[in-house]
């Protein structure tokens, strides 16, 4: 199961993937006797990077990725030196 949108996998107890591709976010479901719920983090070609430094629901996972998402949306057209400093120094931005 894979949530397109965002950009993850859930890969569910006895489960195994072939193939990761990194940089990917990966739900792994932990097993009943450790507490159940999900470590969330990302697959790289030697590591996996935790996101969250718990285990999860599935569902607070989900929402971690989409204010991420959006996190990550707004800082791609938000320029710290145009649209923050200009209105501090109150000045237009001059490329030099």
């Amino acid at each position: 199961m894979g949530g397109n949108s965002l950009g993850f996998e859930v890969v569910y107890r006895g489960e195994a993937r072939d193939w990761i591709m990194p940089g990917r976010y990966v739900f792994f479901q932990r097993s009943l006797e450790h507490g159940g719920g999900f470590w969330l983090g990302q697959v790289y070609d030697d590591c996996f990077v935790f996101a969250l430094e718990r285990p999860v629901a599935l569902r607070e996972g989900i929402e971690f990725l989409m204010a991420t998402k959006d996190f990550t949306s707004a800082a791609e057209h938000y320029s710290y030196e145009t649209d923050f400093l200009s209105r501090q120094i109150g000045c237009e931005h001059r490329d030099y």
